[in-house]
């Protein structure tokens, strides 16, 4: 199994955010979790990613079970397997393009930074702080940010849940892209229905 969740949940103080949630996720596939607002999507990917600890249950990536794993472990297979595009941009601005990227990086990794600027339209922006992107610039750093190690798990809480229906399409033909050029399975929460025609398997999440 590739990625798969058994028995999954999720209580703080005896108020039940997540219940007995179970799936797989194959290599190369995309995944939406679909919900309304505080259903505990956000949850789900906290948990899947080793950010959370279940409550019960267990999450387990290529076989490793992350309840039989120390918290470094878990650390060492998110920052070599896993990335991360969040709902909030969290750039840092007096940082510039590069250097917000590359803040993604694990060490050991050699990404061409070139290509990667070029393939999401920002080329020859390297040295342009990110106090003065605009906002779609922005959100295409976070993209980079986030698939800068060629991870082979790109997770994307609510990526549109800001934008109009072209920055919609755009950010997400580049997610896909980028996915499709590193073979990465792509897990987006989101309760936005313009999402789903992007996907192919829905898994939704009802409490």
């Amino acid at each position: 199994m590739f990625l798969g969740v058994k028995n999954l949940e999720f209580k703080v103080a005896n108020k039940t955010i997540l219940n007995k949630q179970n799936f797989s996720i194959s290599k190369g596939k995309h995944v939406l979790i679909s919900g309304l607002s505080g259903s505990g999507k956000t949850t789900l990917m906290n948990l899947m990613s080793g950010l959370l600890k279940p409550t019960s249950g267990f999450v387990s990536f290529e076989e490793n079970d992350f309840s039989k794993l120390t918290e470094e472990n878990i650390d060492q297979i998110r920052s070599k397997n896993f990335g991360f595009i969040f709902q909030r941009l969290h750039l840092i601005k007096h940082l510039t393009v590069e250097q917000n990227i590359l803040l993604g990086l694990n060490k050991d990794q050699s990404p061409n930074i070139d290509e990667l600027l070029d393939d999401i339209g920002l080329k020859n922006k390297h040295t342009q702080l990110a106090k003065n992107l605009s906002f779609g610039e922005s959100q295409r750093v976070a993209i980079a940010r986030g698939i800068i190690n060629s991870p082979k798990v790109i997770f994307a809480d609510e990526p549109t849940s800001s934008l109009d229906d072209r920055n919609t399409k755009k950010v997400l033909e580049l997610i896909f892209s980028q996915a499709k050029k590193n073979n990465s399975t792509i897990i987006i929460s989101s309760h936005d229905e313009r999402v789903k025609k992007f996907f192919k398997k829905i898994q939704e999440i009802n409490l």
